[in-house]
């Protein structure tokens, strides 16, 4: 029964900012992997920013710098800043858990942001 929520999209200017977060319910996120994913209207899945369980961390070149990835394990919470916001942000962003035993992969259904000019 594990359920994944995003929550924290919107619509902001460039250069603004906005964080996102991923509500994880029905497991522990000590024993997953974690990402955030971004998907354009007639584009492929990018993957934006990643968690291992051992605390690696990596971005895309795209973000390096603006973006951060962060969780709360007490609570379960998978955050994401997001800083001098771009209009090629533009995207539905997703969270992702990938359990490191099994690699059964667990999707939030999305969140808009949307970055004007």
């Amino acid at each position: 029964q594990v359920q994944l929520m995003e929550s924290g999209g919107g619509l902001v200017q460039a250069g603004g900012s906005l964080r996102l977060a991923c509500a994880i319910s029905g497991t522990i996120v000590e024993n997953h992997n974690l990402a955030w994913h971004r998907q354009a209207p007639g584009k492929q899945r990018e993957l934006v920013a990643s968690m291992t369980s051992r605390g690696t961390i990596n971005y895309a070149d795209s973000v390096k710098g603006r973006f951060t990835i962060s969780a709360d394990n007490d609570n379960n919470i998978l955050y994401l800043q997001m800083s001098s916001l771009k209009p090629e942000d533009t995207s539905v962003y997703y969270c992702n858990a990938r359990a490191t035993i099994s690699q059964r992969d667990y999707w939030g259904r999305g969140t808009q942001v949307t970055v004007s000019s």
